[in-house]
């Protein structure tokens, strides 16, 4: 019903992701190559054709369409008065971090982790406590090491804890006794929970996502959930998320940051597209993960076929395959910069998310079928060419 075979021609324009040299192949930033569904452009089309674009604020049917759909899609309920509208999931957060933190305290991450969490912190006077993810080389998989998440927790000077759920870029789905196991300690030692969960809407495995502003209601009232439809209808250009706060007090705090913090109005298109995107979009989000899944499927037949010294960490969610490179280097910057130099594909490399990343490259596979076996290919050849040096 939907086109997955075909990318917008976005060489040339503002795209960030295609500002590169003609004949190369980005397939590093979060975004798709897939044109957004077709009831969500038919919605800011009909927008744009009013002919004004004066200030606006989004209402109540902007708020029903968020809940809706996480009543529906993911069977967690929140109440209208969690819900505080933000230009975006990373402006909300770094208003957070200013307004539930302190200056010179530290704010906890679980690397490898999304890059941009780093920022948010450091750009405000923050510091950066990270209790690193473990990692299984021979499972290829990644678990929290409590004992040392709670001792970085109890410190004097630790004051909120940015989670990713779904963990990006391991591709990893929080169980729900993971997930309240992390929002207690953080109850227990005085922490504010953000959890950034914009990937929440794209899980490929069987595990199920949890919303943070689920988990039982004594430890959810210490917690910030922070969503938006961006990465799951690719319409990071909108700019527009939701703020769920279920505890009041923290709630009117998250809110007077915003409100100072935030001076930007919601453009045009950001009120009709999400509205359009949470209720009319789930067809299109099935087709979409279908296509995903016989994406993650290509690549892990083509690795193990073709490049062995590549292992591909199973992947539960999102877009973003991590691929394990430590038997070539422990220099993934050294070696995404050989590999586009020979091929023109252009991966992320794993250091910027730190932790053990500095083995790893990270993947977007949103893209049609012919895109991504064509970056395959070019793996395959920057592979042989950066083993032989």
């Amino acid at each position: 019903m939907y086109d997955f075979d075909h990318a917008p021609q976005r060489f040339g324009t503002d795209s960030v992701k295609w500002q590169v040299k003609p004949g190369e192949l980005p397939m590093w930033i979060a975004d798709m190559d897939f044109a957004t569904a077709p009831e969500i452009m038919d919605a800011m089309t009909k927008k744009i054709q009013t002919g004004a674009f004066g200030y606006e604020w989004p209402g109540t049917e902007y708020f029903r369409a968020v809940q809706n759909w996480y009543e529906s899609y993911h069977h967690a309920a929140a109440q209208r008065d969690w819900m505080i509208f933000s230009t975006g999931v990373v402006p909300a957060i770094s208003s957070i971090v200013r307004r539930v933190s302190h200056i010179g305290d530290n704010v906890v991450v679980q690397a490898p982790v999304y890059n941009i969490f780093y920022n948010s912190i450091l750009n405000n006077g923050r510091h950066v406590l990270s209790s690193d993810l473990t990692y299984d080389a021979e499972t290829l998989r990644y678990d929290i090491d409590y004992a040392d998440l709670e001792a970085k927790l109890s410190l004097p000077t630790t004051t909120l804890m940015i989670l990713c759920n779904p963990h990006n870029p391991v591709g990893k789905v929080w169980a729900r006794e993971e997930l309240q196991r992390i929002a207690q300690l953080c109850k227990d030692h005085g922490v504010v929970l953000l959890s950034d969960e914009i990937h929440g809407d794209l899980v490929l495995g069987s595990r199920d996502y949890t919303p943070v502003f689920s988990l039982p209601r004594e430890v959810a009232t210490n917690t910030i959930t922070v969503v938006s439809p961006s990465k799951t209808f690719n319409v990071a250009a909108l700019h527009a998320a939701t703020v769920i706060v279920p505890g009041k007090r923290l709630r009117e705090s998250v809110n007077r940051g915003l409100n100072v913090d935030e001076v930007a109005e919601p453009n045009l298109l950001a009120i009709p597209g999400t509205i359009a995107a949470y209720t009319s979009g789930r067809a299109w989000l099935e087709e979409l993960k279908n296509r995903l899944r016989s994406n993650v499927e290509t690549v892990r037949r083509y690795v193990a076929q073709s490049i062995p010294q590549v292992k591909v960490v199973p992947m539960e969610a999102t877009y973003l395959m991590w691929l394990d490179c430590g038997s070539l280097t422990d220099d993934a910057d050294d070696l995404m910069e050989s590999i586009r130099r020979n091929t023109g594909l252009y991966l992320a490399a794993g250091t910027q998310y730190g932790g053990n990343g500095t083995r790893f490259l990270r993947m977007n596979i949103a893209c049609p079928a012919s895109m991504l076996e064509d970056g395959l290919e070019r793996l395959d050849r920057g592979i042989r060419e950066y083993s032989r040096v």
